[in-house]
């Protein structure tokens, strides 16, 4: 029978660490699971066979950022120097997204209070809209012309939100999208739970806002899935309009 060795040795024993001082702070920062249970001690002992792993890191303030990421990559958006405002904002994962990728200036708007992270509190090119309805946005609320518009939010269709938006620009509307199919459907069309698998549902969704947007003189230049479950494990979607 073997012997059960430290963590921080078997992180390295595991190839999971480079050397001891790593794996310690690895471990320190709560990065560490075992058998899917977080491991904060370097000296305890477990068996050599223990199922380890490392949880995933996240460079932006929330996995929303990976969302954004996939949608900036996907359609090939670069925010580099560009003015833009974030519908949604919550915690910061699309502003953070934005900064990240250059942007100038993001204006984090939010019906919420006290919800966007301090890292982006501290960020002078964040402009805080807390306790504010986007569907009551006009250009009086913005100091300048935005370049790139970017949308994640819950219990109000997107619909909604667009045509307020869409005022924000001056010439080239740019507005990067999530939809969320349980949100933009009616509540026949939602099971039980609000976790909707059918991909027929999906669609349905997808092709409401697609008209959507024809109607409103804009263009659908594509969809594609986000790599991030919504939280009850909903698919979510990309969508970049466009004028």
């Amino acid at each position: 029978m073997k012997k059960n060795i430290r963590l921080d040795q078997l992180l390295v024993q595991k190839g999971l660490a480079s050397d001891l001082d790593k794996a310690r702070a690895m471990i320190g920062a709560g990065e560490v699971l075992v058998d899917d249970t977080r491991a904060d001690k370097a000296g305890f002992f477990y068996p050599p066979a223990a199922q380890i792993r490392i949880k995933e890191r996240i460079p932006y303030v929330s996995r929303g950022g990976l969302k954004l990421e996939k949608g900036l990559d996907h359609f090939k958006l670069f925010p580099q120097g560009k003015v833009c405002i974030d519908i949604g904002a919550s915690s910061g994962g699309f502003t953070d997204c934005l900064l990240q990728h250059g942007a100038d200036k993001v204006y984090a708007v939010d019906v919420a209070y006290g919800q966007l992270s301090w890292k982006l509190r501290q960020d002078k090119r964040v402009v805080i809209l807390e306790r504010f309805n986007a569907r009551n946005i006009t250009p009086t609320h913005i100091s300048e012309t935005i370049d790139l518009g970017v949308m994640d939010v819950s219990f109000i269709s997107i619909t909604k939100l667009i045509p307020p938006l869409i005022t924000l620009f001056s010439d080239n509307v740019t507005i990067l999208t999530l939809i969320k199919p349980q949100f933009e459907l009616t509540k026949d069309k939602i099971p039980p739970g609000g976790v909707i698998k059918d991909p027929l549902l999906h669609q349905e969704a997808i092709q409401k806002i697609d008209q959507f947007v024809q109607q409103s003189g804009l263009k659908n230049l594509g969809c594609v899935p986000s790599p991030v479950l919504g939280p009850k494990g909903n698919t979510e979607f990309l969508m970049l309009i466009t004028t």
